[in-house]
């Protein structure tokens, strides 16, 4: 088979959401991803599962499931050669797409598989019924206090909702923006998403929200982490699985799929950060998001003026905030073509999976050229791809993904980490995290001292004056110098 036939195309997807009248009683997470790839396999218009060399399952955490790696293809009755997990993480779906597609390239698949799912609303209400061996109610928390540094735990930034706001207050700072003008672009950029995903039948949330309900804080819409309220964050209360189905162009040709319904691979670029979140250059933007986002561009000779679509990683604001300006996007363009993570849905690593599916639509239904861009652990995993109508040309590299050599050179020095300080500094970053009823818990701060070293300190609900500085946005505490002392609990606070 010459490297013409071998180019990867994706000739099916498929998506669940399941919503049971009683939330106890839907699926789990491996039956989710079984009824993915059944219908991906029904939209390919044939029987392809049996034909299967190759699976990618993006793994799943609201479930017990002993090996995912067997479980999957066991319940399909299926014996791929090469069956690979990882995660979950953000970007893993259009990781593990890439892969599929370079396997295929190299001639090392015929037919591969990426799915993945999540059942955590009815795993929530398993747990919260007290049923037999029901995962926590608590799990999210709970793995990511597993997964957390000993600095991170003592005060207390564990989940993606503490960590992805040091970022947004950060980049609103490096970039002059108010707070107002911060909240007033996260508004108008979900406003977008909720507006995609009232058209989009396979969304988990689908009602359109002006500007204006993203921004009101109240019962409904509560704090957060500053500056995100509960409309700005992702839904993981979802039952959802996606899958795609990946084969060589030849074995397309040779199955009688149509050309209109095929889409190409063409080149991915993917580089990561340091795990740590606390042992990153700084927190204003990502030398690996630049190196992906930049390469992935030209690797396949295109810009921004060619995209027909874009789905830019939305867990939080910061994170299409922060791509959009490396991309140059506009913000009255969509970032998404399926809505979000907060009103398609964000079932933890798989969002991706259900972006390249409605990638796929979109491009099936008319234009040239779609990037995928997937975003994982804290800011810290990047990977991007294009999909395109056409074949690419020969020209194109497709095989190595890898640009971490170019991330790693453009990150600057990363500053000493202290456990503890007591002494002058200034705020790097911060965020306040609040209760279920909207009070505050405690600032968080990360600060730098005199030399340049890096620091956490909390401030205490009990000095609502320095928490009111952080929140109110009448002055940028970004750049504040104050003064660090050891409290009574044994942890660093932060005087102003």
């Amino acid at each position: 088979m010459t490297a013409s036939e071998r180019l990867p195309v994706i000739i099916g997807v498929g998506e669940i959401n399941d919503r049971p009248a009683v939330a106890s009683e839907g699926l789990d997470s491996v039956a989710l991803m079984a009824a993915a790839l059944r219908e991906a396999e029904r939209d390919a218009g044939g029987a392809w599962l049996g034909a299967l060399d190759s699976l990618h399952i993006v793994n799943q955490i609201s479930w017990p499931v002993e090996d995912i790696v067997a479980e999957l293809p066991a319940r399909l009755g299926l014996a791929a050669a090469h069956v690979v997990t990882g995660g979950p993480s953000g970007d893993a779906p259009v990781r593990y797409l890439n892969d599929a597609a370079n396997r295929i390239a190299a001639g090392l698949s015929s037919v591969a598989a990426i799915t993945g799912g999540e059942a955590l609303r009815t795993a929530a209400a398993r747990a919260r019924a007290g049923q037999p061996a029901a995962p926590s109610t608590e799990m999210l928390r709970e793995r990511a206090a597993a997964m957390a540094s000993p600095l991170r735990l003592r005060y207390g930034l564990l989940t993606p909702t503490d960590i992805y706001p040091l970022y947004e207050n950060a980049t609103r700072a490096a970039w002059g923006q108010s707070l107002a003008a911060a909240q007033a672009e996260s508004a108008e950029i979900w406003s977008r998403f909720s507006q995609i995903a009232a058209d989009n039948p396979h969304a988990w949330l689908r009602r359109r929200c002006g500007p204006e309900e993203i921004l009101r804080s109240g019962p409904e819409n509560r704090p957060i982490a500053h500056p995100y309220t509960k409309l700005m964050v992702a839904n993981a209360a979802v039952n959802q699985g996606a899958a795609l189905i990946v084969t060589s162009l030849a074995k397309a040709r040779a199955a009688g799929i149509p050309p209109d319904r095929l889409v190409y691979l063409w080149a991915g670029a993917g580089a990561k950060e340091p795990d740590d979140v606390l042992r990153r250059d700084r927190y204003d933007r990502s030398a690996s998001m630049a190196a992906v986002l930049g390469e992935v561009l030209a690797r396949n000779r295109l810009g921004i003026g060619d995209l027909d679509g874009i789905e830019l990683y939305s867990c939080f604001p910061c994170i299409p905030k922060m791509t959009r300006r490396l991309l140059d996007w506009p913000l009255d363009r969509p970032a998404s073509v399926i809505g979000g993570l907060t009103f398609a849905g964000g079932p933890i690593g798989n969002y991706m999976s259900h972006a390249a599916s409605g990638m796929v639509r979109k491009l099936r239904a008319g234009g040239r050229f779609g990037l995928l861009y997937g975003n994982g652990g804290y800011v810290t995993r990047n990977h991007a791809l294009i999909l395109a109508r056409s074949a690419p040309p020969e020209e194109i590299p497709g095989l190595d993904w890898d640009v971490q050599s170019r991330a790693d050179a453009a990150r600057g020095p990363i500053p000493v980490l202290l456990d503890e300080y007591a002494g002058p500094a200034e705020i790097e970053t911060y965020t306040v995290l609040y209760d279920r009823d909207g009070a505050a818990r405690f600032g968080a701060i990360i600060g730098r001292t005199p030399d340049g070293a890096r620091f956490l300190a909390r401030v205490p609900k009990e000095d609502p004056a320095m928490i009111r500085f952080l929140v109110a946005g009448e002055a940028e505490p970004v750049g504040t110098r104050g003064e660090a002392a050891l409290g009574a609990a044994g942890l660093v606070e932060w005087r102003g």
